[in-house]
């Protein structure tokens, strides 16, 4: 995978910069500009440009303002997505619909700190949106499912800031085919638009981006689901929308996935055994009657009683919410129990169903976090460490914010046993990949 780093960032910046006729303190002004931070100053300039400091995160504003991809050579694209023309397009110039998209784009790498922008992953971008008008008709729709599918299997490899360019590239060439296509071609579009927006949403979740630009994507999604008159996938944003909030608004996460599955709609029988398990987590956070909410739950098991094994392995454009299975509610089932004060049953529950060959490995690092905190709860601070400083080595892989964040919890309820050995080193090593 091509990256820039600092053996060869400092001359490309020098370079771009003096083609563009600008001083130092021009760049400086130029990235203040782009960015509304306005702290960039020409000393800053002068140590990129000796590889004396990394950019870091004005890395991306330094892309949009130099436009520094035709100074990089990127090494060949494998995978199974088709061949894609050479070169780049001034990411400035690409026809994102509002400033929360471009600033999506060219701030994707900041929301998670990553150090590297992953040029193959926006050539992926650039060249999806040049390349859509080489396509036609049903053979675009195609192209772009089948880029979907591999940006989605990008994200479970190396994660969400890996995936990032890719999925909004898709987008944007979504948009602009869906202006000029036929009535039939623009709903197959806009009906793959659904799905992209929805995973592009999921992808800024995990990341740790804001509400606002988690919200703007599920509203996106639930756009080209009503305009497809795609019921199911309209009520499956709405669940996806009520695990975004978490903690943080359990009253409207239960409305939101108690919508998903009472609403004028149908959901297929896997979602809607996701869907009414979040409705039972929304119920005990609320404070409702255990009976209530053991009542939801069963009706979540019953719907994955009913469901028919999946044919093939699940895909970002394949029978919606195919990847959710029993172990997956067993376990969530648990994250419910620690919530409701339930800490022991939690950690059996966690020690039952959460296997190695249930989940991908992000997976079990994020569900490993909520058992290191159930342990912690309990009194069992080394095997709480112990189970952290594993999923911690997956999580600081890919960057998985949601993963990381949970960590951080159960490293706060660790606290008061700080002085043990491996509890001191799961917070060192919180700290420094806080401040990597």
């Amino acid at each position: 995978m091509t990256q820039i780093n600092g053996s060869v960032l400092g001359p490309v910046i020098k370079k771009a910069r003096k083609g563009r006729g600008l001083t130092q303190k021009g760049l400086a002004d130029l990235l203040n500009q782009a960015s509304g931070w306005g702290t960039c100053t020409a000393n800053d300039v002068y140590r990129w440009e000796t590889n004396r400091r990394t950019p870091g995160p004005w890395l991306p504003f330094l892309i949009e303002v130099l436009c520094l991809e035709p100074f990089i050579e990127p090494e060949p694209i494998s995978g199974r997505l088709p061949t894609l023309p050479q070169g780049a397009v001034d990411p400035s110039r690409l026809p994102m619909e509002d400033d929360v998209r471009r600033r999506s784009f060219l701030g994707a790498v900041i929301a998670g700190a990553a150090p590297l922008f992953d040029l193959a992953a926006l050539e992926h971008l650039t060249a999806a949106v040049r390349n859509a008008h080489r396509y036609a008709d049903h053979e675009l729709v195609g192209h772009l499912r089948a880029a979907l599918d591999e940006t989605a299997c990008m994200d479970v490899r190396r994660g969400s800031l890996r995936a990032m360019p890719a999925a909004l590239g898709i987008l944007s060439a979504i948009s602009i085919a869906a202006r000029e296509a036929k009535p039939a071609v623009r709903r197959e579009l806009l009906v793959l638009g659904s799905r992209a927006a929805e995973f592009t949403a999921w992808l800024h979740h995990d990341v740790g981006s804001s509400g606002h630009t988690v919200g703007y994507w599920h509203g996106q999604a639930k756009e080209w689901a009503t305009f497809t008159g795609d019921g199911a996938m309209h009520a499956y944003v709405l669940m996806r929308q009520a695990q975004a909030l978490g903690r943080n608004d359990p009253a409207r996460m239960l409305d939101l996935a108690a919508a998903a599955t009472s609403g004028p709609w149908t959901l297929p029988l896997r979602p809607r055994a996701e869907a009414l398990q979040q409705e039972a987590r929304g119920l005990a956070m609320t404070g409702a009657d255990a009976d209530e909410v053991a009542r939801v739950l069963d009706r979540a098991h019953a719907a994955l009683d009913r469901a028919e094994a999946p044919v093939g392995p699940a895909s970002c454009t394949g029978p919606l919410g195919d990847g959710y299975t029993r172990e997956r509610l067993l376990v969530q089932s648990a994250i419910r129990l620690r919530e409701a004060g339930r800490p022991v049953e939690a950690v059996a529950a966690f020690q039952a169903h959460l296997t190695t060959d249930a989940f991908a490995p992000r997976d079990h690092a994020l569900y490993s976090a909520f058992l290191a905190g159930s342990l912690a709860d309990i009194g069992e601070p080394d095997e709480a460490a112990a189970v952290a400083l594993q999923a911690l080595e997956i999580a600081a892989e890919v960057r998985s914010g949601q993963a990381i964040s949970a960590l951080n919890g159960a490293a706060r309820t660790l606290f008061p046993y700080r002085q043990r050995p491996q509890v001191r080193e799961l917070h060192e090593r919180l700290v420094v990949l806080a401040a990597d």
